[in-house]
């Protein structure tokens, strides 16, 4: 893809709808090789975008989960014992015992479990998406950042293994807490704001095409008027899509107040953001957009 335009057709054309700035940001992840760190409120669109970076490039993604306590061996490789356990047994029974070549053999390659990031750098091409790593802890957020710089990995059975040709790497974080200045250095960066009324709807036309335009429309200005409430988690894109799926698969071709309001454990997970957004005037909201 030679310029940001070639990479946001290809990305729309997954269903992945970009603006010009994070257009210019997969452009420059993909030129320059650097990581790209997004960063945003849950349910943006940073995940997805992974996703279809991967779809557009026709490479795989390989996820890393990221979790409180997470640690090299979990993210990295770790070896098979049990079967190297029944290898050095089936070799005792066969009467081998020169221990050194026992000791080569049980560290061979077959034994080796690769975990997301090994395996990221031994696929070519592939797309690693390093989900959530303000859940993870400093230690690995460290250990990230040596591996993201070299792209290679030393296994002291084995030696070191090199990256052939370099992931593209995404990172997200819902900013738990602050990545630290070191990785954000290493990435290039983009922030995921919630997309305003058109861009959120063009959203749900491309993602449900099964869902009336009427139906997308309502759905796409409530979320949007729930945003300007103070919740404790404002609805994402996600939600939205959550929420005209519920809607069409009851059946309804739009929406009244009344089955907003019966429908909002599709949109809302907090029961005090529920209590806030029933106290709204939904009808209201509808009336605005011709009905």
């Amino acid at each position: 893809m030679d310029d940001p335009e070639q990479v946001r057709a290809r990305l729309e054309e997954t269903g992945y709808l970009v603006d010009d700035g994070l257009a210019v940001a997969c452009f420059l992840v993909l030129r320059l090789g650097r990581p790209l760190l997004c960063e945003g409120d849950a349910g943006v669109g940073k995940t997805a975008l992974a996703s279809a970076l991967a779809e557009a490039l026709d490479a795989p993604l390989i996820r890393l989960q990221c979790h409180e306590g997470i640690d090299a061996s979990q993210a990295l490789y770790d070896w098979d014992f049990p079967r190297q356990l029944l290898h050095l047994r089936a070799a005792e029974a066969a009467g081998v015992r020169d221990v050194e070549r026992l000791e080569g053999e049980l560290y061979d390659r077959r034994f080796l479990i690769a975990r997301p990031l090994l395996r990221a750098l031994q696929t070519q091409p592939s797309v690693l998406l390093v989900d959530e790593i303000d859940r993870a802890d400093d230690e690995f957020e460290a250990f990230l950042l040596e591996l993201l710089s070299e792209f290679s990995v030393t296994i002291p059975e084995l030696g070191t293994l090199r990256a052939e040709q370099p992931p593209v790497v995404v990172l997200t974080s819902n900013r738990t807490r602050e990545v630290h200045d070191a990785l954000k250095r290493r990435c290039l960066y983009h922030w995921f704001d919630h997309p305003d009324f058109a861009r959120e709807l063009a959203i749900v036309r491309r993602r449900l095409p099964e869902v009336s335009v009427r139906l997308a429309e309502q759905v796409t200005a409530l979320v949007q008027a729930l945003r300007g409430q103070e919740l404790l988690k404002p609805p994402g894109v996600a939600e939205t899509l959550d929420w005209a799926r519920a809607l069409d698969a009851l059946g309804a071709g739009e929406v009244d107040a009344e089955l907003a309001v019966a429908t909002l454990g599709s949109v809302l997970k907090y029961r005090e953001d529920a209590e806030r957004a029933r106290r709204m005037d939904f009808a209201a909201v509808l009336a605005a957009r011709g009905g």
